[in-house]
């Protein structure tokens, strides 16, 4: 099973910038990536950005094209999203997650405990 654990998150106001990290370890069983997801009060799920394991591949929510970039330090086991003009609807809580496919909807295997993101002035 893979631990996931997930770091960066917090208060910022409109325009900011957050760098959420997730550091991974433990067995690891066949996905396709290493993701995160978000969730807010009283919505759904929502995929954010995911990178594919074999190939470095990169996937993007349309609501975060442009302001959001995932990368990864294979070497320490870590992935990052760096969070540029960030708006009060990107507060949720974001979970760091492994992702089994992402075409033709996101389904995520397993997922840390998350960190808060709030956006608000």
């Amino acid at each position: 099973q893979v631990q996931l654990v997930e770091s960066g998150g917090g208060l910022v106001q409109p325009g900011g910038s957050l760098n959420l990290s997730c550091a991974t370890s433990g067995h690891t069983p066949e996905y396709y990536a290493i993701g995160w997801f978000r969730q807010a009060p009283g919505k759904e799920r929502e995929g954010v950005s995911c990178i594919s394991v074999n190939d470095g591949r990169t996937y993007y929510a349309d609501s975060v094209k442009g302001r959001f970039t995932i990368s990864r330090d294979n070497a320490k086991n870590t992935v990052y999203l760096q969070m540029n003009s960030l708006k009060p609807e990107d507060t949720a809580v974001y979970y760091c997650a492994t992702v089994l496919i992402v075409v033709p909807h996101w389904d995520f295997g397993s997922w840390g405990q998350g960190t808060q993101v709030t956006v608000s002035s």
